[in-house]
């Protein structure tokens, strides 16, 4: 019986693999390139080759299995919507096919929203297709992604500056990937929980854009302040960087809702939601590194 983990290569996927053949488990990996994992099946992972797009490839990799850890891909293409939800629907009709009891699905603040949220808006559809597939699924609800600061690296290092739309009273919580691997695996590795349930992971504190912006200036030694743009400006600033149009105003929409709370988590900060890793510990550790490196640049 395996654990089957649709994505190995990311910041979440690799070190979810890692942990849970640390604690014994069998894994079975997806990838599309073997070589990218090899590392993996050096520890004991076993590789299914192919596309989570497929089938045949889904069939490989879930039989036998007792669950499936399923996180969207990020990409960016015109058709994301309707490709990520395909996928998801694809995978949740497999696992009711092959009778996998559990499924852990990496999904986000505002979820529960649906449409009209971004990017976001397809996890609404996702779990509620594993929902239907399986008895026992956990939606871990995570919140902002601390990497996501790294695309800011340019404003940081040459104008110490962080750029968004989000009012500057408006508090979120961020959560470090490394922590978001962390539950998911303590999840998988519980074997008691049942039913379908809806898992907050929101780091250690909500933080308003000037509170990064006070713990940024104390870790990179620099002054940094927040900007808060508008939204048409915030699209231009993104496809003047080279976003696709079409991905643009799919960011631009997350952000609107954010303005208006529809991206709010619908669940409390609790003991359980709450995780370790400091924004100060995150930035200090990745983030200014890279920082630094494009300040020298």
């Amino acid at each position: 019986m395996s654990i089957v983990i649709n994505t190995p290569n990311g910041n979440i996927g690799r070190p979810l693999v890692e942990k849970l053949l640390k604690a014994g488990r069998q894994v079975t990996i997806i990838s599309r390139t073997p070589e990218k994992v090899a590392d993996l099946v050096k520890l004991g992972a076993k590789v299914v080759q192919g596309s989570i797009e497929e089938q045949a490839t889904l069939d490989a990799a879930l039989v036998g299995a007792e669950a499936l850890f399923w996180l969207s891909p990020p990409a960016i293409r015109p058709d994301f919507q309707d490709w990520a939800k395909a996928n998801g629907r694809l995978a949740a009709e497999r696992v009711k096919a092959h009778g996998v009891k559990r499924v852990v699905i990496l999904s986000s603040v505002g979820a529960q929203s649906g449409a009209g949220t971004g990017p976001v808006s397809v996890l609404k559809p996702i779990e509620e297709a594993f929902q239907a597939a399986a008895p026992n699924v956990v939606s871990l609800r995570a919140g902002f992604f601390m990497e996501n600061l790294l695309r800011d690296v340019h404003g940081l290092a040459k104008a110490g500056a962080l750029f968004s739309a989000s009012p500057e009273t408006k508090a979120f919580p961020m959560v470090a990937t490394a922590d978001i691997a962390a539950k998911a695996a303590e999840v998988l590795l519980d074997p008691s929980w049942t039913g379908h349930r809806y898992v907050g992971v929101h780091g250690p504190k909500d933080l308003t854009y000037p509170e990064v912006a006070s713990i940024l200036t104390q870790v990179l030694g620099q002054p940094v302040k927040y900007v808060r743009v508008g939204l048409d400006d915030l699209r231009k600033g993104m496809t003047g960087a080279g976003m696709p149009a079409f991905a643009a105003d799919t960011f631009v929409e997350m952000y609107g809702a954010i303005q208006d709370g529809r991206m709010d988590p619908a669940e409390p900060r609790s003991k359980e939601t709450t995780t370790p890793t400091t924004l100060a510990e995150f930035a200090s550790t990745v983030l200014k590194p890279v920082v630094e490196q494009a300040r020298a640049s």
